[in-house]
């Protein structure tokens, strides 16, 4: 009898891992398919102007002067050049995005100038580094729960989750965080295995790389003092003491970034934080951003209410499915591996939350519930694995889990293809951008376009991205009026100001003629 139940475990184990790495492999093919496909928006735009070097009021300054330009010129503040080297991406960081750690961007500058400037190479960079991620969940997973059909499980969940394929196309720091949570967090807990110098030592180092990926790895610190706390009992243990002395050595190499943020503070990138919610809408943002871990058509947390209505049944399913895995968790599992899971989806969740409650802000974005995402998806792995392969009398029951295994890893495939295919989606914020392929489809139209503008630059390098090299460009500043030239066919104006409307249509004796919410074209008066 024994025999047979071994030889069922292991036909089980093996199944799930061919069936993990099938989905490993479709998995990877999303994360590049269609690399270029999507606008390439405002915080890529940021990006961009970071690993050129140039400040962004260096841009301003050199374009906005009325001359024409070419979109040579333009894009010229998008990619590494010969003037500026990468202590000045950090410089431009300092200046005038100091809450933004460099790493990433360091990194991304080297790669963009070895592999090339095009928006694929660009986004490749975060889409190759997503790799990392299953190996080091892998890892996590063995030193957590002891075992490989948990890891294989959570490779399979994470490689067709929508939400981490979307990251992993996006040209930021997300899957950079991501990889170093992971390692961060594999390395604690092999620390507190091993017990020795060394592997405390790359514990240290792992904290030093997860503070320079993203500033909020410092609440993923603090929850991970906290787990050593707990675990330890509030002793003061040897295992304590060298946590304490890593934990200290990876903060003194975040210092100098620290003192930076305190003394060149940039309170106007964070000023999108600062719109007012209802504990209402509050809800139904938490609520929209959790179900994408699993199931994701495209519709924002922004969007009326009306349009997710069709969802609800399958995001109340999602929530279901989570609650059960993470009662099931704490239920069949150490305090050590619940706790640290826990708290992993805590550690962020909960000081982003008290400011959306306590103040009514919109803080809570996407991007930054990644970690949280990833506990629950850490939770359901574990469900899902003991369902499979517990050996129960009960077939209907193995049969109803994977069934339900099923339909998760179909929804995540089927909301992975919608997204490959399209243009704009959430992550993109479309209700800002959706006319701009349009816009340039218009203006590719035409012979020797003009485009005016004296609206902010980086929503112009975001369509600039999109147009034909034939365009030329006149950009102003605010309350100044451009000397428009002969030889164009076609003149168009894009996010004008009233100030600049009137001026053109007063000086110039011309209409406007509006084609959409951004753009004008100026034609003769009758």
């Amino acid at each position: 009898m024994k025999k047979q139940l071994s030889q069922n475990w292991i036909i089980s184990k093996s199944w799930l891992r061919f069936l993990a790495i099938i989905i490993l492999v479709i998995g990877v093919f999303f994360r590049f398919v269609n690399l270029d496909k999507k606008i390439y928006w405002n915080d890529e735009v940021y990006s961009s102007l970071r690993i050129s070097g140039y400040l962004e009021s260096e841009m301003n300054d050199r374009l906005r002067n009325g001359r024409l330009v070419s979109l040579e010129d333009l894009q010229k503040y998008q990619y590494p050049n010969s003037e500026k080297n990468t202590i000045d991406t950090i410089k431009g960081l300092i200046s005038e995005e100091s809450q933004v750690v460099p790493l990433y961007f360091v990194i991304l500058r080297f790669w963009v100038e070895w592999f090339g400037n095009s928006i694929a190479v660009i986004r490749s960079f975060s889409a190759f580094i997503s790799l990392l991620t299953f190996p080091c969940l892998y890892w996590l997973c063995q030193e957590l729960f002891g075992s490989s059909l948990v890891g294989w499980m959570s490779i399979a969940l994470i490689a067709i989750s929508p939400i981490h394929v979307l990251y992993a196309q996006e040209a930021r720091t997300y899957s950079l965080w991501i990889v170093a949570i992971l390692i961060s967090s594999s390395a604690l807990l092999r620390a507190m295995r091993l017990k020795t110098k060394v592997s405390w030592c790359i514990y240290a180092a792992t904290l030093s790389l997860g503070f320079y990926s993203h500033l909020f790895f410092t609440w993923i610190a603090l929850g991970q003092g906290v787990y050593v706390a707990v675990i330890e009992r509030f002793r003061l243990s040897k295992t304590s003491i060298n946590y304490l002395f890593s934990a200290l050595a990876g903060f003194i190499t975040f210092l100098p970034w620290i003192w930076i943020i305190i003394t060149h503070p940039t309170p106007d990138k964070l000023s999108w934080a600062n719109a007012k919610q209802t504990f209402f809408e509050s809800a139904i943002r938490w609520v929209g951003i959790i179900s994408r871990a699993f199931l994701d058509v495209g519709i924002g947390s922004s969007e009326p209410l009306k349009f997710n209505i069709a969802l609800i049944f399958c995001i109340f399913i999602i929530l279901t499915l989570i609650i059960y895995s993470i009662y099931v968790l704490c239920r069949r599992t150490s305090k050590e591996v619940w706790l640290f899971i826990l708290i992993l989806t805590g550690s962020v969740a909960l000081p982003l939350l008290a400011v959306d409650l306590l103040f009514e802000k919109q803080s809570t974005s996407t991007r930054y519930l990644l970690p949280v995402v990833l506990g629950m998806q850490l939770s359901v792995a574990y469900l899902f694995t003991i369902k499979l392969t517990s050996i129960s009398p009960k077939i209907w029951q193995k049969k109803l889990w994977s069934l339900v295994v099923s339909i998760v890893i179909i929804s995540g495939i089927v909301s992975c293809m919608l997204s490959s295919q399209a243009q704009l989606w959430w992550i993109k914020v479309p209700q800002r951008y959706q006319e701009y392929p349009e816009i340039a489809n218009i203006l590719s139209k035409t012979n020797k376009p003009l485009l005016i503008s004296d609206a902010d630059m980086i929503f112009i390098q975001t369509l600039g991205h999109l147009l034909d090299p034939k365009v030329r460009f006149q950009f102003v500043t605010q309350e100044q009026l451009p000397e428009i030239t002969n030889g164009f066919t076609d003149i168009f104006l894009f996010k004008p100001s009233d100030f600049l409307k009137a001026g053109i249509e007063k000086i110039y004796n011309s209409k406007l003629q509006q084609i959409d919410r951004s753009l004008w074209k100026i034609t003769k008066s009758s």
